[in-house]
């Protein structure tokens, strides 16, 4: 590539704005239709150019715009549709979460409490490590140095107790 005719020459970039912008932003509104979008994704193209310009000859100017505003719009879509799905999931979270609900939930949350409460220490713990850590029976038949059947034992006799307690709730 000729020095005299490298986009990094700040008369060439000028040409090469005053030639295309005004096309690739007619390009960009085309397709996103909102003004302001189409006119930040135009400037990020050039700067994009910019940034490379020892890459990008003279002659491949406007297809690497055309095609850095394109990829800068898909990101934008992208980025929309992300947004979208948290709002709709943040949405479907709220409405689900009526008064009576969240007053079920607590309620709910304070029963199995007094259930936990109501185990003996040891098959509340070995409970606690089964399901809420996922230790296995061998790994809790080594804390409390008991046999990994005596472990299982413990779990099941929290459970059989746990299913007692709430299926009074």
């Amino acid at each position: 590539m000729e020095e005299e005719n490298s986009v990094c020459k700040e008369k060439t970039f000028d040409e090469v704005y005053k030639t295309y912008a005004q096309s690739l932003r007619s390009f960009v509104f085309f397709k996103c239709r909102d003004e302001a979008r189409s006119f930040d994704i135009v400037q990020e193209s050039f700067i994009k150019l910019w940034e490379n310009c020892a890459k990008v000859s003279p002659a491949k100017a406007k297809s690497y715009l055309y095609t850095v505003a394109n990829n800068n719009f898909l990101n934008v879509v992208a980025h929309q549709k992300v947004r979208y799905k948290y709002a709709e999931s943040k949405t479907a979270r709220v409405d689900n979460q009526s008064p009576e609900y969240l007053l079920e939930e607590q309620e709910f949350g304070d029963k199995l409490q007094r259930a936990l409460d109501g185990l003996t220490e040891i098959q509340r713990t070995a409970f606690l490590m089964s399901r809420v850590e996922g230790k296995k029976y061998r790994e809790i038949a080594e804390v409390f140095n008991i046999s990994e059947k005596a472990a299982g034992k413990r779990v099941l006799d929290a459970l059989e107790n746990l299913r007692l307690s709430i299926e009074n709730i």
